[in-house]
């Protein structure tokens, strides 16, 4: 997740008895075809309605700004209901997704930095009224998806034990070896981390993500924390052991969480979609891992869990519309086998340093990332469609 999200996310709060204000002379209905329309520029987030129902909403946004944008739909207690990223300026997505009856905030990042700019919002509907109806094949992509990320959690924590133990040891070779290994359970599975909104600055943050005014030396804590001292300044001290424990603790805090997390067929789909964005913003350009050169490894996980989703998915959306099946089972095996030529050896963690990959190539990898991500943002509105 990028720094400026965290940033976003900590400020978005919002409260009921203000939203019941504003929705008295909020507009009552969306667009005609049932969209709310968002308009991003660089200094505004126009939402179409500020009053929709709950149930299956879907987002028409344009980008009419100079920069590069994101939209959120965000929860009052700073969960990510919803996201879009990489909206380019001039250009339209559209992003579906399913709305529990309640208070929310639209919000507009331009330049992917800052705060962003936020509108808010009400879904309307009966108390207990569900987000929508679901054929038991959905029902049991949400299974099969929830006991995923349960298990990706659970098989994370004896690798990050491994890895904080030779920390703790003082162990800098066998701590290198450990790192990467240590990440894969969370990067498959990184949006449903990201939605608990406090777990992540905890443990996945990078030292350009700490807020104005945060000092690296006491509020940076977390996996690329420990990085930076072990591939950078190549020391283990009392502070980086101090560190390794509090990792343990919220990890194992993530884990317990993971069990009651919001999970929908659509919020499956845009996690997918958001895991590929991941890896365009991060993983190709080489900032998520500047220090280990470990990012075909997270690359890896992200595309793995991207995968999941969509094969648990795939028999909803095919039904739906087997053209866009057809093409994301193309794109996901070819972007699949262009990683695998990255490979040193069959384990988690056995690709090559990403500072030997020329520019070059880490084009080839871009575009197929963008290749398939197009595609992917379409999958939620098949997931959905009658």
């Amino acid at each position: 997740m990028s720094a400026p999200s965290r940033r976003l996310l900590a400020g978005a709060t919002v409260t009921v008895a203000a939203v019941a204000a504003l929705s008295g002379c909020a507009q009552k209905a969306a667009s005609g075809d049932g969209a709310v329309k968002v308009t991003a520029s660089d200094t505004a987030c126009e939402v179409s309605t500020t009053e929709f129902p709950s149930g299956h909403v879907t987002l028409e946004v344009e980008n009419k700004g100079s920069k590069i944008t994101e939209v959120y739909v965000l929860y009052p207690d700073d969960r990510i209901a919803a996201e879009r990223e990489n909206i380019g300026p001039g250009t339209k997505t559209s992003l579906t997704t399913e709305i529990r009856p309640g208070v929310y905030e639209v919000a507009c990042k331009p330049g992917m930095s800052g705060a962003g700019i936020r509108q808010k919002v009400r879904a309307t509907g009966g108390r207990g009224t569900t987000a929508a109806k679901r054929s038991p094949e959905a029902d049991a992509a949400v299974a099969g998806y929830r006991s995923y990320v349960l298990a990706q959690a659970e098989e994370t924590l004896p690798k990050a034990k491994a890895f904080t133990e030779a920390v703790k040891a003082g162990d800098l070779r066998s701590v290198k070896r450990l790192y990467a290994v240590s990440r894969v359970g969370w990067e498959r599975t990184e949006p449903v981390a990201e939605s608990f909104g406090d777990i992540d600055p905890k443990v996945d943050l990078r030292e350009n993500g700490l807020d104005p005014g945060q000092d690296p030396a006491t509020d940076w804590t977390g996996w690329h924390r420990l990085e930076k001292a072990l591939w950078h300044d190549g020391r283990i001290g009392a502070r980086e052991k101090q560190l390794a424990d509090r990792l343990m603790t919220d990890l194992n805090t993530w884990v317990r969480k993971v069990g009651t997390a919001g999970i929908t067929p659509t919020s499956m789909a845009n996690g997918a979609k958001s895991l590929l964005d991941e890896v365009a913003r991060n993983k190709v350009t080489g900032e998520e891992e500047r220090y280990s050169h470990t990012d075909l490894v997270d690359f890896k996980g992200n595309l793995e869990g991207a995968r999941k989703s969509y094969e648990l998915l795939r028999p909803l959306a095919s039904r739906n519309d087997p053209a866009l099946t057809g093409e994301l089972d193309d794109r996901f095996a070819a972007l699949t086998a262009l990683l695998d030529t990255y490979r040193t050896g069959y384990g988690d963690h056995e690709y090559v340093s990403y500072d030997k990959v020329p520019e070059s190539r880490r084009k080839d990898l871009s575009d197929g990332v963008n290749g398939l991500a197009e595609p992917l943002s379409k999958l939620a509105a098949a997931v959905v469609a009658k």
